[in-house]
């Protein structure tokens, strides 16, 4: 195995399988920058990646592209907790990270945040697993030499799912790409006629087909990703974003220790399906709504709107009317929904970027709003502008419902929620600074009608005030809209703390005090 010694394209003496390879790169002295670097260092990056450890540069770049279209993600880790444009891998069965530290001698935490690095580690690793698969230099010299190196490289579990993973490095060899990375830099692989080499992959089936929907490609997860049978009756879709690749994600769901799954994987170049858990069974994608709803992933990332093509948006909508004709699922947004929106997750996708009135155009249903989203939480916690999630979705469908426009329910704390905050707050005689803690959460929870509550009350209204409460006195109530001893208790000790009538009683003075922030 190749291991670094010298800072980045500073290589001195490297090592292989016991055996000195000098000469790769002149040994580094201290010298002026390369003008031509510093214009372009991520092209820079990866051609002295690609020639320190011998890989084909344009296959380097393809696996890159294919994993994250050479996006960094801001260090932020995928579903796999991959990182980097190379998605550097640190899970229980797949760690590429530590590989790639062990053969450049660079610590795992420059490998995952700093790009150049980053490209050095894939480099590292794709060149250790041609080492280990007896490629010749002859055959480094060939890119369709390098199939199986990368069919290993995406981890899969099945051959089969390797064989995704590789053909669609190829395909992005043989079609060429062009990105625009960070910094408005461009990198371009040029077409190039490739006749891959699979060895042992060329049997591995990729082509046997659903049951469930014959137009989707089967690839099974693993029993203990799901539940088998059902529950509840199926009445829900849930749209995801993988936040990692298309094959990636069906090796993850592959995977006995990722411990999640979904229905259906969707890819971004073409729009094709993978089923890998059938329709009667049980994904788990959403938490609370597993059992009542199929899922969705699509290829991508939530914060880069390139991966949602019309290709993909079609093959979606037209999986989805299959999903509701099937099922019996009303096409409209309370039944087609954001994992966002299923009550009790913490996930922000589809995010702000996926066009849920072109998605339902095509799938032919009611674009109206969504239901409301989760409200519950067993805390809620302070927000400003920037703040993202769920609890930000809840926010935003409040204050839009007590008549400030915080713009588009989508999980993200921007402008238009900070203004519509203020403007709240100064409504109800709160310091306007539009910042969400506690009386703010208390006021916005509690708004609306005032019924005179007590022990063995029950309904909407009660929800409210569990929800309030939760957000005043900083303690988890359950919100199951039963009024109980609990509640009763946190009543009282709501009551007490603010100079209140303790009875337990919720009438016009306490309703007063929590729809005004006390």
């Amino acid at each position: 195995m190749f291991r670094r010694s010298a800072p980045h394209r500073r290589h001195g003496t490297l090592a292989l399988a016991g055996v000195t390879l000098a000469g790769l790169l002149a040994a580094a002295q201290p010298a002026m920058a390369d003008p031509a670097e510093a214009a372009d260092p991520i092209n820079a990056a990866f051609a002295d990646a690609a020639d320190a450890y011998q890989v084909p540069r344009d296959l380097l770049v393809a696996v890159g592209y294919g994993e994250t279209r050479l996006d960094d993600h801001d260090g932020a880790p995928s579903h796999a907790r991959g990182y980097g444009v190379m998605h550097l891998v640190d899970n229980p069965t797949h760690r590429t990270l530590d590989a790639a530290a062990e053969a450049t001698g660079l610590d795992a935490a420059e490998l995952r945040s700093d790009t150049a690095a980053n490209i050095e580690g894939g480099a590292a690793v794709l060149r250790a697993y041609a080492d280990e698969l007896g490629l010749t230099a002859e055959e480094r010299a060939d890119l369709d030499a390098w199939y199986p190196v990368v069919a290993r490289y995406g981890g899969a579990e099945q051959d089969a799912t390797a064989r995704l993973y590789a053909d669609t490095v190829y395909d992005l060899l043989g079609d060429g790409l062009s990105a625009v990375v960070d910094g408005g830099e461009t990198v371009t692989v040029d077409p190039v006629t490739v006749n891959p080499e699979r060895g042992d992959y060329a049997s591995a089936d990729v082509g046997v087909l659903s049951e469930d929907y014959p137009p989707a490609l089967w690839a099974p997860a693993h029993s203990a990703n799901y539940s088998t049978g059902r529950t509840q009756a199926i009445d829900t879709v849930v749209i995801h974003v993988t936040q990692g690749s298309y094959a990636g994600s069906i090796s993850w769901f592959q995977n006995p220790a990722s411990q999640v799954s979904a229905h259906y994987t969707i890819r971004s170049s073409d729009g094709e399906v993978t089923q890998s858990v059938r329709d009667r069974d049980t994904a788990w994608h959403a938490r609370g709504g597993n059992a009542y709803s199929i899922g969705i992933e699509h290829e991508g990332w939530v914060d880069e709107p390139s991966w949602f093509t019309d290709a993909m948006y079609r093959s979606s909508a037209a999986l989805t009317r299959h999903l509701a004709a099937k099922h019996g699922i009303p096409l409209n947004r309370q039944h087609i929904v954001g994992h966002v929106e299923v009550p009790g997750n913490d996930h922000t996708d589809p995010g702000p970027h996926w066009d849920w009135d072109y998605y339902m155009e095509l799938v032919g249903g009611d674009p109206g709003e969504p239901g409301p989203p989760a409200l519950d939480f067993t805390s809620y916690q302070t927000l400003r502008d920037g703040s993202t999630g769920p609890q930000v979705t809840a926010l935003q469908y409040l204050l839009n419902q007590n008549g400030q426009n915080a713009g588009a329910v989508d999980g993200q704390f921007g402008p238009a929620t900070g203004a519509a905050v203020r403007g709240f707050q100064t409504a109800k005689g709160l310091t306007a600074d539009g910042v969400v803690g506690p009386r703010t959460w208390t006021a916005l929870l509690s708004a609306g009608s005032t019924p005179t509550l007590s022990q063995g009350s029950s309904g909407e209204a009660v929800s409210r005030l569990q929800r309030a409460l939760t957000a005043a006195l900083g303690e988890t109530l359950a919100i199951d809209g039963q009024f109980g001893p609990n509640t009763a208790a946190a009543v009282r000790e709501y009551q007490s703390s603010r100079g209140l009538g303790a009875d337990s009683i919720v009438g016009p003075q306490t309703w007063a005090a929590l729809q005004g922030g006390r």
